[in-house]
């Protein structure tokens, strides 16, 4: 057997690579370290996205939407607007809009995973969202190896890495020692418990033999917020701690007072928390007595302090967790959506019908 192949319920041989390059070792070390800190692990359930190979690829897929999304058919969405634009803005050729069209209209109207359009196979795929806990219960968070900016930027309108931007996924590609030690943990990890339906039980048994290796996706960050006796995301996943932190920022100020009636759902929409509350004085010149807003501008406030990942606020926990994911393999590449997989909707047309020449149909 060739270095990379795998035959059906058998595995690909791993390369590993021990770091030496002083940043390697410390996110080496900082891994063996959060092992010790937060050694369990929570499933939160199945994550999609959608990955192309082109002619000539091998065994590589590449990540076109992020693996992000809460059901199948939401990637399938995903891509039909891709290609609809595609044919639209990018077709070389009236042979390749026909055929990026032909597959647009297939997304339309039925539940396709894999298709093959213009020498680029397109696939909808599968990861398991996952966590890490202590002991007590408390989640994983940022760690110190994770990226960081040198200069927050908590502008509105900031932008930052996207989640899987440029993302290669190719499961002979080196990995470190506990990266290896983690995908060998989690090969047998399929779901258990009378709370899961027979069907997802079964395709989660399945999937074990049918795609028996581990890709292990970059980790994300999500807000999360703390129950009575669990711990609900509210916000993400997202590339960075800090795009995380931006968006619990942006909950206290501009979304939350709106949701809440405390600033008008049709106001300026530069009105925020702290605009709100800063310099507000009365008739006479005197400061006015804080009002409900000005407890959203000081927690936003101590958000900023630092790398802040904890924040207490009117009697909840908000943190920033570090979510990881792990897409399954077989020799066919990366897992697809399963029969039990939950679509929220049905296939239907998102964008007007397109002429030969990439017009759009007036009238339709």
């Amino acid at each position: 057997m060739e270095l990379g192949d795998a035959a059906r319920g058998g595995s690909r041989p791993m390369v590993v690579r021990v770091p030496v390059e002083p940043v390697e070792a410390a996110v080496e070390a900082d891994a063996l370290d959060a092992v010790a800190r937060t050694g369990n692990l929570v499933v939160r359930g199945p994550l999609f996205g959608v990955a192309a190979q082109e002619d000539g690829d091998g065994h590589v897929w590449r990540v076109i939407v992020p693996v992000t999304l809460g059901c199948p058919q939401q990637a399938r969405d995903s891509l039909n607007s891709r290609l609809w634009f595609g044919a639209k803005d990018d077709a070389e050729d009236p042979a390749e809009r026909r055929a990026l069209l032909a597959a647009v209209a297939r997304l339309e109207t039925e539940y396709v995973d894999d298709l093959g359009v213009a020498g680029t196979r397109y696939r909808i795929v599968r990861a398991e969202e996952y966590a890490a806990v202590g002991a007590l219960g408390e989640m994983e968070g940022p760690r110190p190896t994770d990226v960081e900016p040198l200069v927050p930027d908590w502008s509105r309108g900031a932008g930052g890495p996207a989640v899987d931007d440029g993302l290669v996924l190719d499961p002979s590609a080196p990995v470190t020692p506990t990266q290896v030690a983690e995908r060998l943990a989690l090969r047998d990890l399929c779901y258990s418990g009378d709370r899961f339906p027979k069907d997802v039980l079964a395709d989660s048994r399945r999937a074990v033999t049918t795609h028996p290796d581990i890709l292990l996706l970059p980790p994300t960050f999500t807000v999360v917020e703390r129950t009575a006796n669990a711990w609900a995301p509210i916000s993400g996943p997202h590339a960075t701690a800090h795009t995380a932190r931006r968006s619990l920022d942006f909950s206290l100020t501009w979304a939350w007072p709106r949701m809440r009636g405390l600033i008008p759902v049709d106001g300026p929409m530069e009105a925020d928390a702290r605009t709100e509350t800063e310099g507000r004085t009365d008739g006479a010149g005197a400061a006015r007595t804080p009002g409900p807003l000005a407890a959203y501008a000081e927690a936003a406030a101590a958000l900023r302090v630092g790398r802040v990942n904890r924040l207490a606020f009117q009697d909840t926990v908000y943190q920033i967790a570090r979510t990881r994911r792990l897409l399954r393999w077989g020799p066919d590449g990366p897992e697809g959506p399963r029969p039990s997989d939950v679509n929220t909707q049905e296939p239907t047309r998102i964008h007007p019908l397109l002429d030969g020449d990439g017009h759009i149909v007036s009238g339709d």
